[in-house]
């Protein structure tokens, strides 16, 4: 077994994940504010507050804040004392250094996952891709890109090492969010078969494959946002 996977890990652990770490009813609100930000209906050019937040999201201002603190933890939100809150906007540079990190984290954390398949956890991660694939047809781009992003937060969450999947949750919204900006269309894309293929060597515990399908699935989303050629586009 892999030294990184610890063998006295039951199959009931489960690891603290950016998408799952706010209660209700802040929780619910954090997919809506999310998809916004990802649909460009609040951009790095929008002047917002808790208030005006709290107004189109009908939700309480503890909600909102709680909501912004999370965003802003994983890189997506600005917040500065004695500032409006505003929408950050990764340039080139950062979206390239995520993309190394993610490389490097995702490479090793499919490995794990291979080695400890769980069937529970491969069920989530069907649901995932199927709302992933649905938002896609519905042209719910923003649902789409923060869906394909909750699967690698989940399959990192199965490989049962918690600093490394905690790691890869500070990366994945801020890739998320340079997707947003770039200028891939929804109906193009093609991650949601890629996350199926991975899911089923994941299955298979086939490391190997699981390991080559990554790398092909990260290749394509760095040439999405740093190539010049956008006609592939994958969401994350």
């Amino acid at each position: 077994m892999n030294s990184f996977a610890s063998p006295s890990q039951t199959q009931s652990t489960t690891t603290p994940l950016p998408f799952s770490r706010l209660r209700e009813p802040a929780e619910g609100l954090y997919p809506r504010l999310f998809d916004a930000i990802l649909e460009q209906r609040i951009d790095s050019t929008s002047r917002f507050t808790e208030d005006s937040l709290k107004e189109m999201f009908c939700a309480s201002r503890a909600d909102v804040r709680r909501v912004l603190t999370q965003l802003s933890l994983e890189q997506v939100i600005v917040l500065r004392a004695n500032h409006r809150p505003r929408v950050a906007a990764p340039d080139r540079e950062q979206t390239r250094q995520a993309l190394h990190a993610r490389r490097l984290a995702e490479n090793t954390l499919v490995r794990l996952a291979c080695q400890r398949p769980q069937a529970e956890g491969l069920k989530r991660l069907r649901g995932l891709i199927e709302r992933e694939r649905q938002a896609v047809e519905q042209n719910r781009r923003g649902a789409a890109i923060r869906l394909s992003g909750e699967f690698h937060l989940h399959l990192a969450q199965m490989a049962g090492n918690a600093p490394l999947a905690h790691f890869l949750g500070s990366l994945v919204p801020l890739t998320s969010l340079a997707i947003a900006r770039s200028q891939c269309q929804t109906h193009s894309c093609c991650a949601w078969q890629e996350h199926l293929a991975l899911v089923e060597a994941v299955e298979r515990g086939d490391a190997s494959k699981a390991g080559m399908l990554m790398n092909q699935h990260l290749d394509h989303l760095e040439e999405t946002l740093l190539g010049s050629d956008l006609e592939h586009c994958a969401v994350g």
